[in-house]
């Protein structure tokens, strides 16, 4: 009769509990920091329990010690230290662990487990106090309530107080994860920021620079192709800003929220093309230590560009077509087809009309890709460009740079749009950039970076910059490698453009290296570029390595 009693009680004790138990519930999930959530649920329980204060504690496994993450109701008398950080040992966070484990609730003259109440609950405290244990992933913590002065806590505020164990362990674990996303998102913004800072930008995404000028038509083809899923064909000389107008459509698209991948087809090697832009299965080749998902998988549902396609070998081309046609890829080693999603944006510098009729493209490729040409117009066709683009870059370059703001003068304007800029907008990117480094944020020293102080330059007789004599270490930057101190050459004329440089000092350091191109006494080590990246140049440049090797090696 007496155990039935007690479970009548009991059951009477839970129903008249479940009104407040639920308003709880309702608390801990409807706040998005745990302190909210604790100072209204301590106003909801006074009716209830005779707190005077509810505490919850943390207890940190990484870095050894017990916080304080919320507090409600009125200060508790004689309770400093509460509301702080406890340093604790490991053998101290092993003890709270272990109080975890046990579920057990703790009263203020339990004697059991002192040293852990005192390692929660520090400082000199007068009075009856509940300390629960709460169940969080990763890292738990404790539940603490303080009676009001002279009020002892009694066994129905017990069972009362273990049923708040749950929601509160579970608003624990959701601060937890808000604490851990915001420490992510701040991580994230300040290597957006490093970022920005080393590009030169204030926003990540690119601006197109003409839009109302020079670029007005090519934007108006953007315009008009960017929500199909036709693929498009960028064409323009080197460092025209095909990348740029690639991403631009990417932005206008359906697909703006989905992958934009680029993928420079001259610089990847003829044995790999088809594991980067397809893939492979592990084991399908010697080195393919795991399954390796390709640039066109990667892309998805988003944007693939496909720069200098004009690179790509036959073998490859024909793997590309079927793409084209229904939308599947196989890896390398591979027995099943992969359906990708995927709009394609193809970019050259090279004639594939020319390329076709030698046989050297394939025909049916050209005219899927050839659906939605956009010709780019060299910068030398859009002076109109030239003073907005130059004080953009000037921007960008006392960003990077870390360098007070200076705009470009009416002269070095003059000085810019006189000059015919065969790398084009690359070029004037780099022009820019160098000439903010010599005017160390006091002026833009464009003269100097041009090439055309008063002691080389020459006007010629149509108007135009002429440069007799520049060296290679400023135009570096511009070409790719890292040149020889003191060796000049000229720029000026036909003859002498920036491939021209490129070719010769590449072959003179072919020679020097006697055809090497890896190694720690390779061509590419000098020049301090990828041997990758050398090998893509020579086959741009027409550089046959052999001939260098015709030349015995003394020794």
């Amino acid at each position: 009769y007496d155990r039935i009693t007690v479970d009548i009680d009991g059951i009477s004790d839970m129903h008249r509990n479940y009104p407040v138990i639920l308003d709880v519930w309702r608390e801990a999930c409807r706040h998005i920091e745990i302190s909210q959530s604790a100072a209204e649920i301590t106003r909801r329980l006074a009716d209830r329990l005779p707190i005077e204060q509810l505490i919850v504690r943390q207890i940190d496994l990484e870095h050894l010690c017990v916080d304080t993450v919320a507090v409600g109701g009125e200060a508790v008398r004689g309770g400093a230290g509460v509301t702080g950080r406890t340093p604790c040992s490991a053998d101290e966070i092993a003890a709270l662990a272990a109080w975890q484990a046990s579920g057990r609730i703790l009263h203020a003259d339990d004697a059991q487990w002192r040293h852990e109440r005192e390692l929660l609950l520090p400082g000199p405290l007068h009075g009856d106090f509940l300390m629960g244990p709460l169940a969080a992933e990763g890292a738990g913590g404790a539940l603490i309530v303080v009676a009001k002065p002279d009020r002892q806590f009694e066994r129905a505020d017990v069972d009362l107080f273990s049923a708040l164990l749950e929601p509160f362990s579970a608003a624990l674990a959701n601060d937890r994860r808000l604490r851990e996303m915001t420490a992510l998102r701040e991580v994230a913004e300040a290597e957006r920021r490093a970022l920005l800072t080393r590009l030169g930008r204030n926003k990540i995404e690119d601006v197109v620079v003409g839009v109302e000028a020079g670029l007005r038509q090519v934007m108006e083809r953007v315009d008009i192709v960017c929500a199909s899923d036709v693929p498009v064909l960028l064409l323009g000389e080197t460092g025209t800003g095909k990348e740029v107008v690639a991403r631009a459509i990417h932005q206008r698209s359906p697909r703006r929220d989905k992958p934009f991948i680029r993928v420079n087809c001259g610089a990847i090697p003829p044995e790999l093309i088809d594991s980067q832009l397809f893939g492979h299965e592990r084991g399908s080749f010697t080195g393919a230590v795991d399954t390796h998902r390709g640039w066109f998988e990667r892309a998805d549902a988003g944007t693939l560009l496909l720069d200098e396609i004009g690179e790509l070998p036959a073998a490859a081309q024909v793997r590309l077509l079927r793409v084209f046609q229904d939308g599947y890829i196989e890896r390398i080693g591979g027995r099943q087809s992969i359906h990708v999603d995927v709009r394609i944006v193809a970019a050259t510098h090279r004639d594939l009309a020319a390329m076709v009729r030698q046989g050297s493209f394939r025909e049916d490729l050209w005219y899927r890709l050839a659906a939605f040409p956009i010709p780019i117009p060299p910068l030398r066709e859009r002076p109109e460009d030239i003073s907005a683009m130059a004080c953009h870059f000037a921007e960008r370059a006392a960003t990077r740079f870390g360098l007070p703001l200076v705009m470009p003068t009416p002269d070095d304007l003059r000085l810019l749009r006189q000059y015919s800029w065969p790398g084009n907008v690359r070029e004037l990117r780099t022009v820019v950039d160098r000439a903010a480094l010599l005017g160390n944020g006091k002026l833009l020293d464009v003269a100097t970076a041009l090439g055309t102080g008063p002691s080389i330059a020459e006007v010629a007789p149509g108007g135009g910059v002429s440069m007799p004599a520049v060296r290679i270490a400023d135009t570096a930057g511009t070409l790719g490698f890292a040149a020889p101190v003191g060796r000049d050459v000229p720029l000026a004329g036909r003859a002498t453009s920036l491939d021209d440089v490129a070719r010769r000092h590449i072959e003179e350091t072919l020679r020097e290296t006697y055809g090497r191109i890896e190694g720690p006494h390779g061509a590419a080590r000098r020049l301090k570029v990828n041997p990758h990246t050398l090998r893509y140049r020579m086959r741009k440049l027409g550089i046959d390595w052999r001939r260098f090797r015709q030349t015995a090696e003394p020794g």
